[in-house]
């Protein structure tokens, strides 16, 4: 679709200024090591589960990976600062489970690595910088960005404190969540051809979005808010769903105490608001909702054409966002340096999921992005939307 005479990751800019990259690197990484430093004695040493990592071990791993992409050239035969960092820390290499059993350096020693590779490359961005070099500095810090909301899902699973501050905090403050608009208003749209993916100089994108190409979207009907807590609580509470022995409670998420449902924002439980968008859901769960309530999903051209509209349209609900799509590549696909970031899932058991959550920094916020999770969890902060069928 597109002939290029350099390779594709030299074609995402115009890149930040390097100021600003610096800037983001350092807030990027601060949070980081406040999020280490702020465990208490034993919480680093988290149940083996697959929806989480021993936090130790992610924390080296994006150092690590900072360092091999941006200062290794991705080369393995170029020594890490850190002996065996390559064994430890390579997660295309070390399986999930073996993470737990490894013998790690010391969380002092994994602070120190940190601020060597951190330090290496503040100094880098001073100096005149190759399309090559910005291209892995700007993949260092979005790749910490998302493991740094990684860590906000799992002290959400773990039942820890708040790790930071929402990103989103002013704009998902109670007031937010009023019935300024009935759940069931809904916006809908012409049929359209849109474009799919992302065009090359247009930024920074990951590969998966390669390369922007026509789709035709048929007319459609989709949700100005997502689905609430109240909806799903009545779709709970319906004769369909008392029947069950299993209702599709967001399990760890929500309890009932007395006639008074309660949810947890990581360690504290306060009385579940109505209004508020319904989080921490399945995907099979969600097709539940909508089978009950006789809508659908959106699927993810449909979703990204909302997203794409002025705000005042529509309302966001600050979750991940289910949609029906299959996460596949795109037509042409070739994978980018980074070839685990987006290939290996392309097996048919991944959903695409669309928006950003309260925890995705701004600076990732884009309608083209493509989240992908398997269908069974919901330990990330997912919700949806619905469309008429």
């Amino acid at each position: 679709m597109y002939d290029f005479p350099l390779p594709d990751h030299h074609c995402y800019g115009p890149s930040p200024d390097p100021l600003l990259l610096a800037q983001w690197l350092e807030e990027s990484n601060a949070l980081t090591c406040s999020i280490l430093k702020n465990l208490q004695a034993g919480q680093e040493l988290v149940p083996q589960l697959d929806i989480v990592n021993p936090p130790y071990w992610e924390f080296g791993h994006l150092t690590w990976f900072h360092e091999f992409w941006v200062q290794r050239k991705g080369n393995d035969q170029s020594p890490s600062a850190l002996q065996n960092a390559d064994y430890w820390f390579n997660s295309s290499d070390i399986a999930h489970g073996d993470r737990w059993s490894i013998a790690m350096p010391s969380i002092d020693a994994l602070l120190e690595f940190n601020a060597q590779v951190v330090s290496r490359t503040q100094c880098l961005l001073q100096q005149t910088l190759s399309a090559e070099d910005l291209y892995f500095i700007q993949l260092a810090i979005f790749h910490q960005d998302m493991h740094n909301e990684a860590f906000a899902y799992m002290w959400q699973t773990l039942g820890y404190a708040a790790p930071f501050e929402s990103f989103s905090k002013k704009e998902v403050s109670p007031s937010t969540y009023k019935s300024t608009l009935p759940s069931n208003t809904y916006i809908t749209f012409a049929e359209t051809t849109v474009v799919a993916g992302s065009r090359p100089h247009s930024g920074f994108i990951f590969d998966n979005e390669k390369w922007g190409h026509p789709v035709v979207v048929p007319a459609f009907s989709i949700a100005q808010q997502a689905v609430s807590n109240a909806a799903y609580l009545a779709f709970l509470e319906s004769d369909q769903n008392q029947s069950k022995i299993n209702p599709s409670i967001p399990l760890g998420h929500w309890k009932k105490e007395g006639a008074v449902w309660m949810q947890r924002t990581f360690n504290q439980w306060s009385p579940l608001n109505p209004h508020e968008p319904v989080r921490n859901i399945a995907y099979a769960d969600a097709e539940q909702y909508c089978q009950w309530a006789g809508v659908r999903m959106p699927t993810e051209h449909e979703l990204s054409l909302l997203l794409s509209q002025e705000s005042q349209a529509w309302q966001a609900s600050h979750l991940w966002e289910w949609t029906t799509s299959v996460f596949a590549p795109f037509p042409g696909f070739t994978a980018d340096p980074y070839a685990d970031y987006s290939q290996p899932w392309f097996d048919g058991s991944y959903q695409v999921l669309k928006g950003w959550s309260a925890y995705t920094p701004e600076r990732m916020r884009r309608p083209a992005l493509r989240n992908f999770y398997k269908p069974s969890r919901s330990d990330h902060f997912c919700g949806f939307r619905t469309c008429l069928l």
